[in-house]
């Protein structure tokens, strides 16, 4: 959370029209220091909103206050039966839940919709036997699905005993979101 400082905040929804505060969109940035992707003129292009504003590919909302919200990345959007879903919010919850040490939510393909919320979880303790394994995914499903949207939880949770994550902490998702896509494409 913060106000901006040497340039004007724009929160702009998938029409590419601005958004009033509370609502989340891609946000983009007018004035302050121009930048380009490193040899990359088409990524650089795409940053760029027909009013001249740039992104990071951000998103997040402001308050009433002018104060900006960050929740989440647009290169993790999942797009189902034409629904933007920001795997945020499912996380922010998940990892409240007790019996959850880490979490990570993607999407996945979904031969009807396009895709699947898809969550992957580190429990505080492995359960024993598969049982256990279906029970807890269940209950977690449960659990999002009682503070949020049901579109916006995952239809399923595979439990590990460890994610992937960077020295530093950071969380690579990506490489989570490959390995399930390459194999749905596997199982083609």
């Amino acid at each position: 959370m913060g106000a901006p400082v040497g340039c004007v905040l724009h929160i702009v929804g998938a029409d590419g029209e601005e958004l009033p505060p509370g609502e989340s969109g891609t946000i983009y940035f007018e004035g302050g220091t121009p930048f380009e992707y490193h040899n990359d003129p088409e990524k650089t292009k795409s940053s760029r909103h027909p009013q001249g504003w740039s992104t990071l590919g951000d998103v997040g909302y402001v308050d009433d206050d002018g104060y900006l919200f960050l929740t989440d990345r647009k290169a993790y959007m999942i797009i189902s039966g034409g629904v933007n879903i920001y795997p945020q919010e499912a996380e922010n919850i998940l990892v409240t839940h007790p019996k959850v040490l880490d979490v990570a939510v993607f999407g996945i393909p979904n031969e009807d919709f396009g895709e699947e919320v898809k969550g992957v979880v580190r429990p505080v303790d492995m359960p024993a036997d598969l049982e256990q394994a279906e029970a807890l995914a269940q209950e977690l499903i449960t659990y999002c699905r009682a503070k949020l949207a049901d579109i916006k939880c995952p239809r399923s949770i595979d439990l590990r005993a460890e994610l992937p994550r960077h020295p530093t902490g950071k969380l690579y998702k990506r490489l989570l979101k490959e390995e399930y896509w390459a194999a749905a494409r596997r199982s083609i």
